[in-house]
């Protein structure tokens, strides 16, 4: 009797039970297609029609992405086909471009805001229109907040300021038209920041200097003036974009880490400050087109990582430091349309086939067809002295014709009276006579339509960034010393890895990439051009390739060459086995290490299309240079294997890239184990799973297993974090691993965490 009446409470509290389970999965699903309705059924959301099971377990794709976890939707990313922009829209909507006026953006949004657990919210193209609500906040889990190409106007909600969650917040291609927010020093973890392509207004938030987690801001194409204010304390600060504004100050203090900047078509003025020859980190430097003077000076061209510098369309004069010393690393340069003079320095010789130089428009004394005479330069510096003394010349005039006007009334107004004083009023008063003078205007506003020409006229003459450059065999043979094997670095699956010297002294890492089977040339450099577009801080740099064979396209061939940068300072795996004091890595060290490398790898999955998968994560394949900066090696090899054919010729659609995108985290997952427990003897990964994984759960377990630096430098709270996240991405049930905007935000928080504590040890032991 008592085996009887235990079946039957069990088995109605199963009964209980599974309504609840199956209502919570049921509405999360009707908010799904609520929200499919709101956008007018877009050919993205298709595949939610033919699938008959959880839409947790929907195969993510470019289009769609629905990520879940507790039965609870905590990603959505949708991409619709909604491309071309029209950028007359007035706030109506479109035919074929926006939803159509049946669409509410209060409506929308009152439903997105039901799946409260979402930390990635991604939806663009798809036409949304109108004003963005301030119940947008209500989304308060949100980490990743992306709805670029959109019909979206009016001013961003200030509500989102209570979104402090958020590290990525990009609203590109929308139709905002009120100021930048000054508010956004509020979003304490913001990462990155993007509202290009936006009608915004006012000056640049001095808040955001204030953020210091900030990485990359990109604020172009709007109508933003005034003045750039000091931004030197965003010491995390990598890009920085602020092309086609209204900019009119000169050029102030900037990041020392900064990698990018761009100010192209501002009116910056003033010379090139001298605090930019700290910028070390300093690859892509973008100045054209804006109102600087003076000489360039020589130390732009020798900065240490520098490989594009633009600073055509300017006003500066002068002659070029002559012998001028120019970075190896040095590509791509622009100084033309300038007044400058003298000699080109041997460096930026248009004969050398190492960098890609402009320089026409000038006064140089070479290449005569396409410079001016040494007298214009002259008569044009003169004629702006002239301009600005005519100028002065016209405000005087002014002044001095207003004082007499002025001057003239006074006499009137006393004349007149005393003339009504002694009643003398047959006679009326003549009134003054308004002295009409010649608007000053007339001569600027031609100058300034001459302005708006040649700035058309520019445009034309624009030019992209060089590609990757091809090498010959022979130039990599005499760099290898005809690949002597004391050049030889390392030898694995995908082929030779040498140390080579180029002719102009640069030192390369050569990959001998071996294919398992003939690939046409076309077909190779094809691969290889979406390889050469990989570019990240935290990235080896890919100089370029050469393609071993006759070099004709309709050849075969099975052997590629890519050459690398050479990064001199050891591998992540030898630093964790380091027992030099001098050299071990404490446990913040490590994390600034895991972090570069994370941000690197999401770059590849999501900053490029075709995302790059399968990215041979080891940490053996984490360099670090002279300053510390790891950098991935061997990514994106995938594009240029037989692998890559194998799943394009199989069609298998989405199913791939899931596998390759989970086999990124999953191996992540054992760059964060060595990270733990130090490396770990190759062959032995499964054992090491079966029996000691478990041992991370006790305090004693972890004092085992953990390197002893690890425990003596960490938080508890740093590292169970680290420890978490590491357990879900190897973990061996593929649905319950995190995606990797997950592992970034934990390995973040970690690193708070643990510069919080530090910090305060820091300040009990000098109290």
């Amino acid at each position: 009797m008592g085996s009887l009446q235990l079946f039957l409470i069990v088995s109605l509290s199963w009964v209980l039970f599974l309504p609840n389970t199956h209502q919570l999965q049921t509405s999360q699903i009707q908010i799904l297609l609520q929200i499919r309705k709101h956008l007018e059924y877009p050919s993205s959301l298709e595949v939610m029609d033919a699938f008959d099971g959880d839409l947790c377990n929907v195969s993510p794709s470019r289009d769609m992405t629905i990520a879940c976890q507790d039965n609870v939707v905590t990603e959505l990313r949708i991409m619709g086909d909604k491309l071309v922009k029209f950028r007359g829209f007035n706030g109506f909507p479109i035919p074929n471009q926006t939803l159509s006026e049946r669409f509410s953006m209060d409506s929308f949004v009152t439903t997105l805001s039901r799946l409260s657990s979402l930390r990635v919210l991604s939806l663009i193209s798809l036409g949304i229109w109108g004003p963005l609500p301030d119940k947008i906040h209500r989304l308060s889990s949100l980490e990743f907040l992306d709805l670029s190409s959109n019909f979206i106007y009016g001013q961003i909600p200030s509500r989102i300021s209570t979104m402090v969650q958020l590290y990525s917040l990009v609203l590109d291609g929308n139709f905002f038209n009120e100021t930048v927010p000054d508010w956004l020093d509020s979003l304490t973890n913001l990462t990155f920041l993007s509202l290009k392509s936006n009608r915004l207004t006012g000056q640049f938030p001095s808040s955001l200097c204030k953020i210091r987690t900030l990485a990359d801001v990109s604020l172009s194409h709007n109508e933003i003036s005034g003045e750039l204010p000091d931004l030197s304390a965003l010491t995390n600060l990598h890009v920085l974009d602020m092309r086609e504004n209204k900019l009119n100050s000169v050029l102030p203090v900037m990041s020392k880490g900064l990698v990018t900047l761009l100010l192209s078509k501002n009116a910056l003025s003033g010379e090139i400050p001298k605090h930019f020859s700290q910028m070390d980190q300093l690859q892509h430097l973008d100045l054209s087109s804006n109102q600087l003077t003076g000489s360039p000076p020589p130390f732009l061209f020798n900065l240490p990582n520098i490989t594009y510098l633009n600073l055509a369309s300017n006003m500066m004069s002068g002659s070029l430091q002559n012998p001028l010393s120019c970075s190896t690393k040095l590509g791509y340069v622009d100084i033309s349309n300038n007044k400058l003079t003298g000699t080109l320095p041997t460096c930026l010789s248009s004969s050398s086939d190492k960098r890609m130089v402009r320089f026409g428009g000038n006064c140089f004394a070479s290449d005569l067809q396409h410079q001016h005479e040494a007298s214009f330069c002259a008569e044009a510096l003169l004629g702006s002295g002239k301009s600005r003394r005519k100028q002065k010349l016209l405000i005087v005039a002014f002044i001095c014709g207003a004082i007499i006007v002025i001057v003239l009334l006074a006499l009137g107004l006393i004349y007149l009276y005393r003339r009504l004083f002694k009643r003398t009023v047959q006679e009326q008063p003549v009134p003054p006579k308004v002295i009409q003078e010649n608007s000053p205007a007339a001569a600027p506003s031609e100058l300034l339509a001459n302005a708006r020409f040649i700035s058309q006229a520019l445009k034309l003459g624009a030019q992209t960034v060089p590609v990757c450059r091809s090498f010959s065999f022979q130039e990599l043979r005499e760099a290898t010393k005809d690949f002597d094997r004391s050049m030889l670095l390392g030898e694995g699956s995908i082929g030779k890895l040498y140390r080579g010297k180029l002719e102009n002294g640069t030192l390369v890492a050569i990959r001998c990439l071996a294919l398992s089977k003939k690939f046409s040339v076309q077909n190779l450099k094809v691969r290889l051009d979406v390889l050469s577009k990989l570019h990240h801080p935290h990235l080896v740099g890919l100089f370029g390739h050469c393609i071993e064979g006759d070099g004709h396209d309709n050849s075969s061939i099975n052997q590629v060459l890519l050459v690398y940068e050479y990064v001199s300072n050891g591998n992540y795996r030898t630093l964790l086995s380091e027992t030099y004091p001098d050299k071990v890595l404490k446990w913040s060290d490590r994390l600034t290490i895991l972090i570069g490398i994370a941000k690197a790898i999401h770059f590849l999955h999501t900053g490029v299309i075709p995302g790059s998968f399968n990215n041979r994560l080891k940490t053996n394949n984490i360099l670090l240079d002279e300053h510390q900066i790891p950098k991935l090696s061997d990514y994106g090899t995938l594009m240029i294997t037989d692998e890559t054919e194998k799943h394009e010729t199989k069609g298998e659609g989405s199913k791939p890239r899931k596998k390759l995108v989970e086999d990124d985290v999953y191996n992540f997952g054992y760059i964060l184990l060595e990270s733990l427990v130090g490396p770990i003897v190759t062959g032995r990964e499964e054992t090491f799973l079966l029996n000691d994984m478990a041992s991370f759960g006790s305090t004693d377990g972890r004092r085992r297993i953990v390197d002893p630096v690890v425990l003596t430098t960490s938080s508890q709270e740093s590292l169970s974090r680290v420890i978490s996240i590491t357990k879900k991405c190897i973990s061996t049930d593929i649905s319950s691993r995190p995606s990797f905007e997950d592992v970034l935000w934990n390995l973040q928080y970690a690193a708070q965490v643990q510069a919080s504590v530090d910090a305060e040890q820091k300040s009990d032991s000098t109290s």
